[in-house]
This record gives structure tokens, sequence and C-alpha cells, in this order.
């Protein structure tokens, strides 16, 4: 009888050093290993692994080896996977609203993409949890830019050369086609590729991504017009997140804000220095005098908003940024209308 008592003791002790709570989560970004939002995912993972005392496990898939953002969507759907961390074209599968943040020249620089999310940010959130995503942490990449193979100042610039569209949405292929450009429908692990073997002559990215991924090497002009915020997320399935100990929950939630929360205080000054980094590898930022950026402004309206607002997203959304950027300006002083 005391051997088996030494034997059951022995099993609690094991019970005990791998609990049955144990919780291991695969996570899939496209984000190339060494980039900033890869450190920052191990971070997340690190301090995870430390307040769960080993019971929640993050196992990160970096660079795209999970595949495309839609490719992770549908691996999350069936199980495959069950964290990703997507920028607003995946989240804008889930919840389409969120395309209204990113309407191009609608906002202008972070203080106003922060008021917005302020506002905007709780709705977002809800939303995505209705759909069974739970939001980890907000964050955004920094501004995209248009790069490419020649020199971009005016919209007839950018339409003789074939441009980089990011996954599958023939709406928006189509306006772009009507709009006088030439869209390259393809998964973003694909572009290296195409501008290698010249597929691709242009892309929109924010610097930092830009440098990460070594696509400015192919593309040595930057045009110096903000075309639009790239906000993202880190979101979990809703389901494994119950599966985690309710204790944990907040402590690991937090863990992920603040981790989201250091590498969004870096992103502007990431973005600078990746400008710097790639001026002096050879790239020539271009620049868009406010006559310029006014014919860009007018394509926008006469084609985006038609497309945009009312059927990519909803009026109601649109206004409610509307309403929250006029605020802003006003208080800030701005007589900028949206």
């Amino acid at each position: 009888m005391r051997a088996w008592a030494i034997v059951l003791l022995a099993v609690f002790h094991l019970a005990a050093a791998n609990p049955a709570t144990a919780v291991v989560i695969k996570l899939g970004t496209v984000a190339p290993e060494g980039s900033p939002w890869h450190d920052t995912l191990r971070d997340i993972a690190a301090a995870w692994q430390k307040l769960s005392n080993g019971q929640v496990t993050l196992r990160i898939y970096p660079g795209g080896v999970a595949g495309d953002e839609s490719d992770m969507l549908r691996k999350m759907r069936i199980g495959q996977l069950n964290a990703a961390a997507l920028s607003s074209g995946g989240l804008g599968e889930i919840v389409p609203e969120i395309k209204a943040l990113t309407f191009p020249l609608l906002l202008h620089n972070d203080g106003e993409l922060a008021a917005v999310f302020a506002k905007l940010g709780p709705r977002l959130s809800a939303a995505l949890d209705a759909k069974g995503y739970k939001v980890l942490t907000w964050s955004s990449a920094g501004w995209v830019y248009f790069f490419s193979r020649r020199p971009v100042t005016v919209p007839e610039d950018l339409r003789p050369q074939k441009l980089f569209f990011w996954g599958s949405d023939p709406q928006y292929v189509e306006l772009l086609k009507q709009s006088g450009f030439q869209p390259m429908s393809l998964a973003v692990t694909d572009l290296l590729p195409s501008l290698q073997t010249g597929l691709v002559d242009a892309f929109a990215a924010p610097p930092a991504a830009a440098l990460s991924f070594q696509w400015f090497a192919l593309t040595p002009h930057m045009a110096d017009l903000k075309w639009q915020p790239l906000p993202g997320a880190t979101v979990i399935s809703a389901k494994v997140w119950g599966e985690i100990p309710a204790a944990l929950r907040p402590l690991l939630e937090q863990a992920a804000a603040d981790a989201g929360a250091k590498l969004q205080a870096r992103i502007n000054l990431l973005n600078d220095q990746a400008v710097e980094a790639m001026r002096q590898r050879g790239l020539s930022v271009t620049r868009v005098t406010p006559e310029a950026e006014e014919r860009w402004q007018s394509l926008v309206r006469a084609k985006g908003l038609p497309v945009f607002v009312g059927t990519r997203f909803s009026r109601e959304i649109f206004d409610a940024v509307q309403a929250t950027l006029l605020e802003y300006r006003r208080n800030r002083g701005s007589g900028q209308a949206p």
C-alpha cells in the first residue's frame, strides 16, 4: 500500500507541474522575424508564459508561413490557428466598418487617428467580439505611402505602373481599373517575388514594412503623401480565449495591451528611421505639393466616395468618423473640414 501511495503522490506532482488547463495558442502573422511587430509578439509570448506559470504558451508563426491574412482567418475558423496579428485589410473581412478609418486621404495625422480610435475603438472591438474574435491589442503600422520604380507625384504618374493590390477584392480592383490604374491582385507574401520578376512596379505600404520586407530595394521612389493609416489588431478566437482560466485572462490581456502600447509609442520613430535607412540605400523621396495632393483628393472624392460609402461600409460609420474629425480639428484650432 505504501508503494501505491508513493506512485499516486508522484502522479499528483506531475499533474501540478503540467496542469490540465495548459493552453497552446497558435498565432499567425505576415510580419517577418526580427521586425518590430514580430518582436512585440515575442514579448507578449514571454509575458504570458511567465504570468501563467507555463499554463499558456503563445506559439508564433511569422513571415507568412501560415499564409496571407485571408488564409489565417480561414485557418482560425477551422481551428488550425487560434490567433492572428491582422491589418485593417484582414479585420475588414470580419467587420467592414473598420474600412471607414482607412478611407484614402481622410485622416491626416496621428492625433486624428488617436481621436477616432478613442471614439470608435470600443464599438469596433464589440463588433469583432460579436463575430467570435477577442481583441487583445489595437495598434497601427503607421501611414501608407506609395513606393514605385518611377517617381510618383500625381495620379497620372502611377497609372502606367503595375500596382500591387493586397488580396482579392473584385469591387475595389474594378474601381482602380475604372480610375485608370493597373492593379495586380496578389497575396502580400507574393509581393517581393512579383517585384523581382517585374510583375509589379509599385505598392502602397508603411516605410517600416517596406524596409522590414526589403520591398523598397526594387522600388527606389517614395511619394511623400500620407495615403491612409494602417491600423491593425491582434485577435484571438473567443472560444480559445474562454479556455484560458478566468483568473488569468485580465493579466494576459493587460500584458498584450502594454506590449501593443509600447510598440505604438515607437511606430512613428520606427517609420522615420526606416525612411532615413532607405534613403541611405538609395531611396528617393518625391515631394507632393498641395496642388498635386488636391488632384489626388479630387480623384478620391469623384471615384472613391460613391463606391465606398454605403457599400463597403455604412454611411453611419463614415459620418461618425467625420464628426469625430470635425470636433478634433475644431478643438485643435484647424479650420480644415473633413
